[in-house]
């Protein structure tokens, strides 16, 4: 009966992966962490395996660390005893642990590896309660994680939970104190629910169009060249965005989308109005992630800020070049959410000014 409920509820966790698609960005951000599985008692303990629950609270700490806080239940039977009711032997665990996760951010499939530690309560029932009590306990192991979307995730997991038991077999039979280090393992499937994230910068003004130039002083006099000045800080990207799979700016810039187009829209007009003006597309990145990495991720960003420009009418032969610098230019620090926010931007650079 044990092992249909299980499979129910892992069924049930399955499904709910593809509900929820709100975007989020994962460094600095909270998600919940329900999980269900079964745990499989050392062979010493002389218990049934048994239906394993677990709720946590985690937090990424970076792209490739998150630290989760647990608390989880398993109610196990005696082997052999079917003279008893069921439910004769309680453990509830309260741990905090690490998970190192490999490869990108932004891939779909992620495999980490995990140690943890805490402690552990057993009660043992057999008529009355007997000796029970809190343990310290260790954790190890490892899973992979699939992405559904940003904020939603599903994790499978092994882990081997060492318990160094001195309360709930002392006393409850002969000789049983002689053995109180057990090593049991876990097999779980869980979801992570994220909410929260990086505080989105506040776009910065766009540069109003330059004024007409001044009339000649004199006929004989060339007219004086007013600069070009096109403001693209105001264009602000989400964390990790845009991927290498993305050809649309819409969904890769950072909130509130309608302001940022705004922007480019100026650009394109300012560009169209004064074709003899040459510019730089430069994209820049914050500084969490591999120096490779935030090269390429700066690249696409001033790449698809290109696209835009042009497919907008702006001539391609007025854009000089497509260049990314990684995290080597920041214009904030890389400290606070709110810097690393602004550092994730594109700018023009106009030739000559």
């Amino acid at each position: 009966m044990m092992k249909h409920k299980a499979l129910s509820a892992l069924i049930a966790v399955a499904m709910l992966g593809g509900g929820v698609s709100t975007v989020y960005a994962q460094d600095g951000s909270w998600y919940l962490a329900p999980r269900v599985g079964v745990n499989f008692s050392d062979s010493n303990r002389d218990t049934d395996s048994s239906l394993y629950t677990g709720l946590g609270i985690g937090w990424w700490v970076s792209p490739n660390f998150a630290v989760d806080a647990e608390i989880a239940h398993n109610d196990a039977d005696f082997q052999n005893d079917s003279f008893r009711a069921g439910h004769e032997w309680e453990s509830v665990s309260l741990g905090v642990t690490g998970r190192w996760f490999f490869g990108d951010q932004g891939s779909a499939w992620r495999p980490y590896v995990l140690g943890g530690l805490g402690a552990v309560r057993h009660a043992a029932y057999s008529g009355t309660v007997q000796h029970d009590g809190w343990d310290p306990m260790a954790t190890v192991g490892g899973g992979i994680q699939y992405n559904f979307n940003e904020r939603v995730a599903l994790r499978g997991e092994l882990a081997a939970r060492y318990d160094h038991d001195n309360n709930s077999l002392r006393g409850q039979f002969p000789g049983a104190g002689d053995y109180n280090h057990y090593v049991d393992g876990i097999v779980s499937v869980g979801l992570t629910i994220g909410f929260g994230g990086a505080a989105a910068a506040e776009p910065e003004p766009a540069a109003a169009p330059p004024p007409p130039p001044p009339p000649p002083e004199a006929a004989t006099e060339e007219p004086a060249a007013t600069p070009v000045v096109i403001d693209l800080r105001g264009v602000n990207f989400k964390f990790d965005r845009p991927r290498s799979n993305e050809k649309d700016i819409t969904p890769s810039l950072q909130e509130p989308t309608a302001d940022s187009i705004a922007i480019l829209d100026q650009a394109v007009d300012v560009l169209s109005r004064n074709p003899n003006v040459r510019v730089e597309l430069d994209g820049h990145t914050d500084s969490i992630g591999s120096d490779e990495y935030n090269q390429k991720l700066s690249e696409r960003r001033a790449q698809i800020v290109y696209d835009y420009l042009t497919s907008h009418g702006v001539n391609a032969s007025q854009i000089s070049g497509v260049k990314g610098f990684g995290e080597s230019n920041p214009i904030d620090t890389n400290d606070t959410k709110e810097g690393r926010a602004r550092n994730r931007r594109t700018e023009l650079a106009v030739d000559g000014q």
